[in-house]
């Protein structure tokens, strides 16, 4: 199926979720969500797929329930749509998500396992490689990204205070994310330009991520 936007009522079935994130309210509206988030979400991936997969493995979206097991919040349901084109968690990923506050996009280490802290501080460390990702995260900023992720408060053991580079280095886990608010656009294919475009401008971050971090080694628990 080619994708020609978010269905009509994609936005206020997550808005009723969230007001009622329940099995009953699930069972009611889960055929909207199949038709108006999920099918589109999967048409999205598959038209950007042959751009971006190379290197990156296949595209995925994310399964709606939530895993509760150890969370305080025992709602069952996710409030938004992921989709991902990612060859292992942390090195590297395009990423979309549709929910009550519209399209977003992101890219970068998400969630980093040690081994990955490890080679990402190896690389910052460098000035070859440390530079080129400040001055990837600095033209993303320029360009409206926002660059997030979970910093250390401290420096990391076993680097200087003077670090040329330590703000980068105290991160355990960076990406950069932006969005539009709910527009007409998300319904129409104007929102597979909107996120070529945006993943186009990720590309040099998530290549860093891919070549000088990579997939975790340690066995998943």
């Amino acid at each position: 199926m080619k994708f020609s936007g978010f269905g009509e009522y994609a936005i206020d079935f997550y808005d009723g979720l969230v007001q009622d994130n329940s099995k009953p309210y699930w069972d009611d509206h889960v055929e909207t969500y199949k038709s108006d988030v999920r099918a589109p979400m999967e048409a999205l991936l598959a038209e950007l797929a042959p751009e971006f997969s190379d290197g990156f493995g296949e595209p995925k979206v994310f399964r709606p329930y939530r895993d509760v097991r150890f969370a305080k919040d025992k709602t069952p349901y996710k409030t938004h749509c992921g989709a991902v084109i990612e060859q292992g968690r942390g090195g590297g990923a395009y990423y979309v998500e549709v929910g009550p506050d519209g399209l977003r996009v992101g890219g970068g280490c998400f969630h980093l396992a040690s081994d990955q802290i490890a080679r990402f501080r190896k690389a910052v460390d460098t000035e070859l490689h440390g530079e080129a990702l400040q001055k990837i995260l600095a033209k993303l900023e320029r360009a409206g990204w926002e660059v997030k992720g979970d910093r250390l408060k401290s420096k990391p053991r076993g680097f200087p205070e003077d670090h040329p580079r330590l703000d980068l280095l105290r991160y355990r886990s960076v990406y950069a994310v932006r969005g539009w608010e709910p527009d007409d656009v998300l319904h129409e294919r104007g929102a597979l330009d909107r996120v070529r475009k945006a993943w186009r401008q990720l590309r040099e971050f998530n290549e860093w991520a891919r070549d000088r971090v990579g997939p975790s080694e340690q066995p998943r628990r």
